[in-house]
């Protein structure tokens, strides 16, 4: 028996993308640049992913920088990085993605990332692409804050105009305890407010030694956290945080595996310190199961590894629903504006990676990183950022602009 089709009807799905373009619209990408950088640091540097044999140290960060030009002649400056491998990937995701924003309204940002997306799907929802499409994304959002004359901040909404800071800088693995004081007075004399040193050695009294030297050397009213780099399981973790657990850290990174979310969740239960971990997840799924079980006390969220400004502003949103504190990894020439919107207290870390590939920086005073009144990320490419460019392609009218 065969169906009557002229009695059935189905709702008209209206398109996904937006609809054609109207009044509304009144400018247009134009053109644009991306560049693969290569920035290598003075000194190689280990966590204890290097002293497990995990990892090598880490010699050099690759980064992907995009500019962008409106046909109102509006600009944007995005970036983002990867550490170790990928930057090539990077790179070759920027260029085939960067050309499908020529012709498109800079302003819907929303809809032009998922478009981005759903273009390199094959690759997977986070991972390589979601790196790239973050340097577009940023570079969308600095071109409209810029063109409201705001810094990228009070275009969010800021609910401060500056954040707590703290730093790793000198108390990697490799550094000896007479070393790591003297980084960390050098850190607080600079103006920073809280000082996280590595732990995760397979010697679990040398870290305790080196918590306990570090702790009676810092002033009493200094925030100190420490970072075990994943280098626990379940069972140490638990018996480490609890021999730590009356000295008042600020928090414990990452004791256990990045996507053990549950057992994130069971340490976060049983401590008083708080938990803070995150950094290493690579799309906004992975934040919402990871806060979503209660698998942190503090989001270590990093815009570049999950896609950028846009998918961040919505684990913001989770984390504040849920009552989770915010401390974004690393990338503070970014996530200071973030952490500046979010409702409670953050904190911003501080590294100075990245401070040859701009012309500015800001403020460090007080324990706070100050925003500027710079519009957008405030920021601009050096010419030592320029003389690392391995390699640079451009799309469109950029070269005209």
């Amino acid at each position: 028996m065969s169906l009557d089709l002229s009695t059935r009807r189905i709702p008209a799905r209206p398109p996904l993308a937006g609809i054609p373009k109207s009044s509304a619209s009144q400018d247009a990408i134009k053109g644009g640049r991306v560049m693969h950088v290569t920035l290598p640091l003075d000194k190689p540097i280990s966590d204890a992913k290097v002293l497990t044999g995990r990892q090598t140290p880490l010699a050099a960060h690759e980064l992907l920088f995009v500019e962008l030009v409106s046909e109102d002649g509006h600009r944007g400056l995005g970036f983002s990085y990867t550490l170790r491998a990928g930057g090539s990937a990077l790179y070759g995701i920027g260029c085939e993605l960067a050309p499908l924003l020529a012709g498109q309204d800079p302003n819907d940002i929303a809809r032009l990332w998922e478009r981005l997306a759903w273009q390199s799907i094959s690759l997977g929802r986070g991972g390589a692409a979601y790196q790239a499409i973050c340097a577009l994304d940023v570079a969308l959002w600095d071109m409209k804050a810029r063109r409201a004359n705001l810094p990228l901040a009070k275009l969010f909404g800021a609910h401060r105009d500056s954040c707590r800071i703290y730093n790793s800088s000198g108390q990697f693995l490799q550094a000896s305890i007479p070393e790591m004081k003297a980084a960390a007075d050098a850190s607080l004399e600079r103006g920073i407010g809280g000082i996280k040193m590595k732990v995760g050695q397979p010697d679990g009294q040398e870290d305790l030694k080196r918590i306990d030297a570090l702790r009676a050397h810092l002033p009493g009213d200094i925030t100190m956290m420490i970072d075990a780099n994943q280098q626990w399981d379940r069972a140490y973790a638990l018996q480490f945080g609890r021999i730590v657990d009356d000295m008042g850290l600020g928090f414990i990174e990452e004791p256990l595996d990045a996507w053990d979310f549950e057992g994130h969740a069971e340490l976060a239960r049983a401590l008083a310190t708080p938990i803070a971990t995150g950094e290493m997840l690579t799309s906004p799924q992975e934040h919402f199961q990871l806060i979503g079980l209660g698998g942190c006390d503090i989001s270590q969220a990093d815009a570049p590894r999950i896609g950028g400004i846009t998918p961040f502003l919505k684990v913001m949103a989770m984390a504040e629903a849920n009552q989770v504190q915010l401390a974004p990894h690393m990338v503070m020439e970014l996530h200071l504006h973030l952490a500046a919107a979010f409702p409670t207290e953050p904190w911003v870390e501080h590294f100075e990676f990245y401070d040859p590939l701009f012309n500015e920086h800001n403020e460090i005073r007080d324990g706070r990183m100050h925003v500027s009144n710079r519009p957008g990320l405030g920021l601009s490419l050096s010419d030592r950022a320029h003389d690392l460019v391995v390699a640079s392609q451009t799309f469109g009218d950029f070269n005209a602009a």
